[in-house]
C-alpha cells in the first residue's frame, strides 16, 4: 500500500514500473499468441474426434502455456532465464539464437516493447488508480487477441469474453461509464455488426466479417458504452480501408482476400476509450455545431 501511495503521488516512476511491468507481460503475451490458437485446434481436434466416435490420439506431451519450457525452433536449444529477458536479450544475442545462430523474429522484442509502451502510457494517463489497473488489463488482452486475429484470423473466445465480463464488473462501480450504458454498449455493439453481417450475406451471398468481430465491438461496449461504437466503427472502418489497402498492395493480393477486422476494432475502440470525448469534441467544433 506504502508502494502504491509512492507511484500514485510520482507519476513519472509510476509510468516506469508500469513500462518494466508491460515488458514482463508482453514476455508472456508472445507465448499466448503463438500457444494459444495451437491448444484451442487441438481441443477442437479432441472434440471432433469424440463427436465422430473416433478413437482418442495418443497421449501427446503437455502443451499449454507453461509447458514446455521456450526453445529454438530451429535446434530446439532450450532458452535460458538470461536470454529471455524482455527486448534485452534479443539486443545482446543480436537477434541470433545463440546455439545455432538462426535469426530471431524482431515481432518478439517490439511486441514486449508495445506492450511496454501502452502500460507506461495508460498509468501516465489514468495514474495508479483502479480505473488505470482495469484498463491495463484491457490493453494486454486486447494486444493479445490483435494479434491472434492478425496471424490465425480468430478472435478466442477465451480472452474476449472474460474481457467483456470484466467491463461490464469495472462500471457496476462506474469505473468508465454506468452499468446502463455499459450493459447497452454491449448489446449494441454484437447487435450493430451482426446486423451489417446478415445484410452483407443477403444482398452478396459472402460471409464479410466474423463472429468474433460482433463480440470485440460488444467488449468495447461493455468497457466504455454505447457512446463510443459510432467512433470505434468509424476510427476502425477508417484505419481499416486505409491499411488493409496498402497490405494487399504489399501482398499483391486479390481484393478477395480476407484480411482480420480485430486489429483494427481494438485500436479504434482503445482510442476512443482514452479520449473519445476529445475527439467528438474537436469534430463538433471543426463542423461547427458548438
Amino acid at each position: 500500500m506504502v508502494l502504491l501511495e509512492f507511484l500514485a503521488g510520482v507519476p513519472l516512476a509510476a509510468a516506469l514500473c508500469a513500462l518494466i511491468l508491460g515488458l514482463l507481460v508482453g514476455s508472456f503475451l508472445n507465448v499466448v499468441v503463438y500457444r494459444l490458437p495451437v491448444m484451442l485446434r487441438r481441443d477442437w481436434q479432441a472434440e471432433a474426434r469424440e463427436v465422430l466416435e473416433l478413437p482418442a490420439e495418443p497421449e501427446r506431451v503437455p502443451f499449454n502455456l507453461a509447458r514446455p519450457a521456450s526453445r529454438c525452433p530451429h535446434c530446439q536449444r532450450a532458452v535460458r532465464p538470461w536470454e529471455n529477458v524482455p527486448v534485452l536479450s534479443y539486443l545482446l544475442l543480436r537477434g541470433c539464437c545463440k546455439g545455432c545462430q538462426s535469426s530471431i523474429s524482431p515481432r518478439y522484442p517490439l511486441v514486449e516493447l508495445a506492450c511496454g509502451l501502452l502500460s507506461a502510457w495508460v498509468i501516465w494517463h489514468l495514474g495508479v488508480t483502479w480505473q488505470g489497473g482495469a484498463f491495463l488489463l484491457l490493453t494486454w488482452g486486447l494486444l493479445a487477441a490483435s494479434l491472434i486475429d492478425a496471424d490465425h484470423q480468430l478472435l478466442p473466445d477465451v480472452i474476449v469474453l472474460p474481457l467483456l465480463w470484466l467491463g461490464l464488473i469495472a462500471n457496476q462501480f462506474g469505473l468508465f461509464t454506468n452499468l446502463g450504458d455499459a450493459v447497452w454498449g454491449a448489446v449494441a455493439g454484437y447487435l450493430s455488426l451482426w446486423l451489417v453481417f446478415q445484410l452483407f450475406r443477403l444482398v452478396t451471398g459472402k460471409e464479410g466479417m466474423g463472429y468474433g468481430d460482433f463480440k470485440l465491438l460488444a467488449l468495447l461496449g461493455a468497457w466504455g458504452g454505447w457512446q463510443i461504437l459510432p467512433l470505434t466503427i468509424l476510427l476502425s472502418s477508417l484505419v481499416g480501408a486505409i491499411l488493409g489497402v496498402i497490405t494487399l498492395r504489399l501482398r499483391r493480393a486479390e481484393t478477395s482476400t480476407p484480411l482480420p477486422f480485430g486489429p483494427y476494432l481494438a485500436v479504434a475502440g482503445w482510442i476512443a476509450l482514452l479520449w473519445g470525448d476529445q475527439i467528438t469534441g474537436l469534430y463538433l467544433n471543426f463542423a461547427g455545431f458548438r
